[in-house]
């Protein structure tokens, strides 16, 4: 085991937040239980705030980012892992409140492991990442609501060619569902099409403002967009259908009415990754084993060094990622 290793530390600035690689050992590393050698981290949106610096993720400082990791328990003082597990760690408060996966070892507390189902590599892991677990606590949180059914209608899935969005639209066909895409890239239609999307519409089109009831067209969908194109999907959304929220890259606020939710019987199901509790992850993680195309997964993943995170960074907050990113943190 090397004595000093590379990790992206954020740290303070004078007056903003500095990113920069920093060589760490062991010593450095907070006092958790579980050693793990990350082989991969990823790249998720918010990883993208975090170390572009376009958004305030990390609340102590000095943190290391990366919200994912995948790698191999090296040392533990828990009854509960051993040297060799496989493992993988979404959320828990990584790059915020936590250290996280840009680095060759973490620290962690036993209670944020999960263990990598056999199904998958790490590769394969962080492919699917924050992004792709989340997609599938959407999956399941519609299909508890009880009143959505395949073959029954449209599902509507926004911010499509993203890393939520590719994933949902990849289970929600494997389940039976047709499936809408909403983009604003007409270039990704065929992408979008070979994992299972059988209709578009125009990011534009959900992203101005209207109605507060409109025509009913969804019978549910995954949200990963927020603000207006929230509101708007709302107001389409049949008698009794439900939309899962997971994200807010559109923004924060959410400027419409309560008409659907008391005429139309509308809910809006709040999905939180970070701190779900280990009984819905490993759930979560069952549904990608079981209905995730490993096939279709290749096809949207790109692996690149951790070298280049700070220009995908800016790349993913501008729009110009489709799919899912791995990070080979030793490159």
């Amino acid at each position: 085991m090397s004595d000093t290793f590379r990790a992206l530390v954020i740290d303070k600035a004078e007056d903003s937040q500095s990113v920069a690689f920093r060589d760490l050992s062991q010593s450095d590393l907070p006092d958790h239980d579980v050693l793990v050698e990350i082989a991969y981290s990823t790249l998720n949106y918010k990883d993208g705030l975090a170390v572009s610096g376009k958004g305030r993720i990390a609340r102590r400082l000095p943190m290391v980012a990366g919200i994912d990791l995948a790698g191999t328990v090296v040392e533990s003082r828990s009854p509960d892992w051993k040297e060799g597990d496989k493992v993988v760690v979404n959320g828990w408060g990584l790059s915020e409140t936590e250290w996280g996966g840009y680095s060759r070892f973490q620290r962690l507390k036993p209670e944020w492991l999960t263990r990598l189902p056999d199904a998958f590599t790490p590769m394969q892991a962080m492919a699917i990442g924050t992004a792709g677990y989340t997609a599938a606590l959407c999956v399941d949180a519609l299909e508890d609501w009880g009143r959505i059914q395949p073959g029954e209608g449209e599902v509507l899935v926004t911010g499509a060619a993203g890393g939520v969005g590719s994933v949902a639209i990849s289970l929600l066909a494997a389940r039976g569902y047709k499936v809408t895409a909403a983009t604003g890239r007409p270039e990704t239609h065929d992408y979008l099409s070979g994992l299972g999307a059988s209709a578009f519409i125009g990011r534009e089109e959900l992203a101005a403002k209207a109605g507060p009831l409109q025509k009913e067209r969804w019978t549910g969908g995954v949200d990963a967009v927020g603000s207006t194109t929230l509101v708007n999907a709302l107001a389409q959304t049949m008698r009794g259908g439900a939309i899962a929220c997971c994200g807010l890259a559109g923004g924060a606020d959410l400027p419409g009415t309560v008409l659907p939710h008391i005429l139309r019987s509308v809910a809006l199901i709040g999905v939180d990754s970070v701190m779900a509790p280990q009984d819905q992850r490993n759930r979560a993680w069952e549904r990608l084993a079981r209905d995730l195309d490993l096939n279709k997964l290749e096809a949207i993943t790109q692996v690149e060094p951790l070298s280049k995170i700070q220009d995908l960074a800016n790349e993913i907050i501008d729009g110009h990622v489709r799919g899912r990113v791995v990070i080979d943190v030793a490159g």
